[in-house]
């Protein structure tokens, strides 16, 4: 018995090591929470994104503007080799870019031919990414939205999608971004047809591209569920989101499968968010670190979807938020901490 239980254990994990990002629904009893956290680890104290805004970019004669630019998202690739040499180091198995590496790149008066200026950091990066198999997503800011009254900002938000999908076939993976649905003005109706047209519009790699996040102010789980679902788009659940903004009939448990659900036609673990409140005035705002308890009954209400999910922990402290909730987890004895992995 206990043979067959390790061939049994040792083939999953081959599997999973393998196929790192597929998504996962366990006919066992094993399933892995794996988790990752946002932007630049406090704990590589000389790491930090080298951004450049246009108001600054203004300042010099173009050319040296253009230099100036091109030396700061050098220094970006060299600080993301570090960075992901560290997750890899730590075990951390994905990881969202912050997405002030490529400054002004998709400012309509900046002209650079990244794909050229930048092509051995590109192909040196894809190398990287390539050899530690982390998962890598992007969020651009609440700016890039499709349910915009405004033409330009629906416009501007697209050229932020072309440019993020190109990033992703630079580096050859399978990067998804995520959006919030954003505006509901006048009515939240008509704002959800813009961004159905808006959507529809779109050619086929930029759809692939786009998953949706409810928010924690306007469109709640079912709001942003029912969206996905109507035009096959994958949904992020931001538990903190939900605790923050809900109707009194929605039950996360019975929502929670369905979002699962949107994820089955990805070669991807279905991905949700986690964070905590600042403090009881400051509900929206994420806390430095995590509330352990919570977290434990989210993990509890993911127990039954059986299905191995990543977990983007939102959190002020980043990366040694998540190094302290896992060393609060190794106490729970209902589970193992194997990394940054939980097993349950």
């Amino acid at each position: 018995m206990f043979v067959n239980t390790f061939f049994r254990f040792f083939s999953i994990n081959f599997l999973l090591y393998k196929n790192n990002f597929k998504t996962n629904s366990n006919n066992g009893d094993i399933m892995q929470i794996n988790l990752g956290y946002v932007g630049n680890p406090p704990t590589l104290l000389d790491i930090y994104s080298h951004n450049l805004t246009f108001k600054e970019f203004s300042k010099y004669e173009y050319d040296k503007g253009i230099d100036l630019l091109t030396k700061r998202i050098k220094l970006n690739f060299i600080n993301f080799l570090k960075v992901l040499k560290y997750n890899y180091d730590n075990k951390i198995k994905f990881y969202r870019m912050t997405h002030t590496m490529f400054p002004l790149l998709t400012h309509p008066n900046i002209n650079i031919d990244y794909k050229e200026v930048f092509k051995d950091d590109f192909k040196k990066l894809k190398e990287i990414i390539d050899k530690y198999n982390i998962r890598i997503d992007t969020h651009p800011d609440e700016f890039c939205l499709l349910t915009s009254e405004k033409n330009n900002v629906t416009n501007n938000s697209i050229e932020i999608l072309k440019f993020h999908l190109e990033i992703f076939k630079l580096l050859g993976i399978d990067g998804k971004c995520v959006l919030h649905l954003g505006s509901s003005k006048p009515t939240k109706d008509e704002a959800l047809k813009r961004f159905r047209d808006n959507f529809n519009k779109l050619p086929g790699e930029l759809k692939k591209l786009i998953i949706l996040e409810n928010d924690d102010k306007t469109y709640t789980v079912t709001d942003t569920l029912l969206i996905c679902e109507e035009l096959n788009i994958p949904m992020i659940l931001d538990y903190h989101h939900f605790i923050c903004n809900h109707l009194k009939s929605e039950r996360i448990d019975k929502l929670l499968p369905r979002v699962i659900k949107t994820w089955e036609n990805t070669n991807l673990n279905p991905k949700m968010h986690f964070s905590s409140s600042l403090n009881s005035k400051q509900k929206r705002n994420h806390s430095t670190y995590l509330n352990y308890n919570s977290f434990i009954k989210f993990l509890k209400l993911l127990k039954p979807l059986n299905t191995d999910i990543d977990i983007m922990l939102e959190a002020k402290g980043k990366d040694e938020a998540l190094f302290r909730l896992v060393r609060q987890l190794k106490f729970y004895k209902d589970f193992k901490v194997k990394g940054t992995t939980i097993i349950l």
